[in-house]
């Protein structure tokens, strides 16, 4: 079994979500007392939110760098980022440490692909919806068409994920909002939800809408799994 590197903290809540869901996967798949071998840092998200709001990416990149060797230097065989919003910053995290990136794009695109879903509505932090990064990468990967919602909604979206749900607040009238929001993109053709901020999913279950829900913290902590299990491929 490889070792799975956490770089978490952003928020804890959901780090807390990977960890239970790659313990609860493995012990399915072997059995008995069997437990991922797992080593996590865990970043202040006050600090990591202070930088997302000040948009200074070159210092949120170093700082999540750092998070990355650290976890190549206690043992990790490859990282996997406990957030949507922070692939923004992939690149440098890539370019700190010699371990694969386990991307959360990637995650999401395969399941898409499971699902036979070709156009995806997207739920997530303001940057998740509006730029580039997590949309091309599901759209030149995975052939993914990515739909948003308006601009009134979006802000909406984001606002419950930094004022509620990174602050552990579960709020049913936003769970109310965003199954509104959920029914919109499906009305204009989206053939899944992904929830792209990996506390959605705290809030919005797939019992609370007939859409199909990409829950973006799940398909990623089990491409984790399967990542540590998978034998590696014999040298020739």
């Amino acid at each position: 079994m490889k070792t799975i590197g956490l770089l978490g903290g952003m928020s804890w809540d959901s780090s807390a979500t990977y960890y239970r869901i790659i313990n609860e996967e493995v012990r399915s798949r072997l059995g008995g007392h069997s437990c991922a071998q797992v080593v996590l840092v865990s970043l202040d998200f006050a600090a990591v939110r202070e930088l997302q709001v000040r948009e200074a990416w070159d210092e949120a990149g170093a700082m999540l760098a750092d998070g990355a060797r650290r976890l190549e230097a206690a043992g990790a065989d490859t990282i996997v980022l406990c957030t949507n919003f922070m692939h923004k910053v992939a690149p440098a995290i890539e370019a700190a440490t010699e371990l694969p990136l386990l991307h959360i794009a990637d995650a999401v695109g395969a399941r898409a692909r499971a699902l036979g879903a070709d156009r995806v509505g997207l739920l997530g932090a303001r940057q998740v919806m509006e730029e580039s990064f997590y949309r091309d990468r599901l759209r030149e990967r995975w052939g993914i068409e990515v739909l948003v919602p308006e601009p009134a909604d979006r802000e909406l979206v984001d606002r419950v994920v930094f004022d509620e749900l990174t602050t552990s607040i579960l709020n049913p009238e936003s769970r109310d909002a965003y199954v509104a929001i959920i029914d919109g993109l499906a009305a204009r053709g989206a053939q899944a939800v992904v929830l792209g901020c990996t506390e959605i999913g705290l809030l919005v279950r797939p019992t609370d809408t007939d859409l199909p829900l990409i829950d973006s913290a799940h398909v990623h902590a089990l491409a984790a799994v399967e990542a540590a299990l998978t034998p590696p491929v014999p040298s020739l």
